[in-house]
């Protein structure tokens, strides 16, 4: 696993990633009490490695290792596939990530390949939209989430049409936390099945 900062837009951005597998690539954002360094603590980057996934787990500005930045997370996300040559990569986003990986695909749906939403918070302005998502999507959801409820897992999963609902059982809002093993085997099925 690489740490690494790169300058973009003006902004810095710290990242770790292993970029030597030979399978597609995973773009994992965090949520708003977290950084790069939880997917790392609770194994979910070696995981990845393991399967052959390229990872470039971020640290959005302001969380994490990277500085606050004026450039929107959106803009930011964009300037940074680029800049890496990353095609068609895999978001993953829980809580506060999912809302920008899911702006992000309504801002550049032909620059993702994959979407796996956790928790996501921020669903509401494109309530009407979702069933204009045409890449595939994992939703994971805490049972006993309280922060963006279970039902707008199944909001999701009713609205986006190849998509696939896991609840964990017993779990709160971080849920990946609470049940990584759990996690872990949704997420790899998934990869593996629609992506792989």
């Amino acid at each position: 696993m690489n740490e690494r900062k790169v300058a973009i837009k003006g902004c810095t951005l710290y990242m770790l990633e292993d970029t030597s597998g030979a399978k597609g690539d995973v773009v994992l954002l965090h949520g708003a009490s977290f950084s790069s360094a939880t997917w790392q603590k609770i194994g979910t980057l070696d995981i990845l490695n393991g399967a052959g996934y390229r990872t470039h787990a971020l640290d959005m500005p302001g969380f994490g290792r990277s500085p606050s930045c004026t450039v929107s997370p959106v803009n930011l996300l964009s300037a940074f596939l680029g800049q890496q040559n990353i095609e068609k990569p895999v978001l993953v986003g829980p809580s506060m990530g999912g809302g920008i990986c899911i702006d992000f695909y309504f801002a550049h749906p032909k620059a993702v390949g994959g979407l796996v939403l956790v928790g996501t918070v921020g669903i509401g302005k494109y309530r009407d939209r979702f069933c204009e998502v045409m890449v595939p999507c994992l939703l994971v959801w805490g049972e006993n989430d309280t922060v963006s409820p279970p039902d707008n897992a199944r909001l999701l999963e009713k609205e986006i049409p190849d998509s696939r609902l896991v609840f964990l059982e017993n779990a709160p809002h971080p849920c990946y936390l609470k049940q990584p093993d759990r996690w872990h085997r949704a997420l790899l099925d998934f990869l593996n099945e629609k992506v792989g």
